[in-house]
């Protein structure tokens, strides 16, 4: 099983990685892209089963990574986080249309994170 960590921010990344580290004694393998781009090529390649994505990024922002997932490709099966620092009720809306499956905002807690990977992964906790 793979989880996606999209993020632009060298130092986010690396706290959603901590975050989840554990999971990999489970077989969870962590793969991280910091922009859209380079996003959809490792969602094609790898085909994670979740991805936590950043919506501001350059090259693509996470709307259109997430629509490009659900509605182009059609890989309704990979289940995406949207993460953003704004929580305006306009971008939930925006999330919800091009088919996250959940939004989270920033700064987020990293246990909810690992509580989120484990149930959609069907891992015990």
């Amino acid at each position: 099983m793979k989880i996606l960590i999209v993020d632009d921010e060298p130092h986010l990344r690396t706290l959603i990685q901590q975050a989840l580290e554990e999971l990999e004694d489970e077989g969870v393998e962590l793969l991280t892209a910091t922009n859209g781009e380079e996003a959809l090529e490792t969602i094609r390649g790898e085909q994670p089963k979740m991805v936590f994505l950043d919506v501001m990024m350059p090259k693509k922002n996470g709307f259109d990574v997430c629509h490009s997932v659900k509605r182009e490709l059609g890989m309704d099966h990979i289940y995406i986080v949207l993460l953003t620092a704004k929580g305006q009720e306009f971008d939930r809306l925006r999330g919800i249309e091009v088919g996250a499956d959940i939004y989270m905002t920033k700064p987020f807690d990293p246990d909810a994170l690992v509580a989120k990977a484990r149930s959609v992964l069907g891992l015990q906790n």
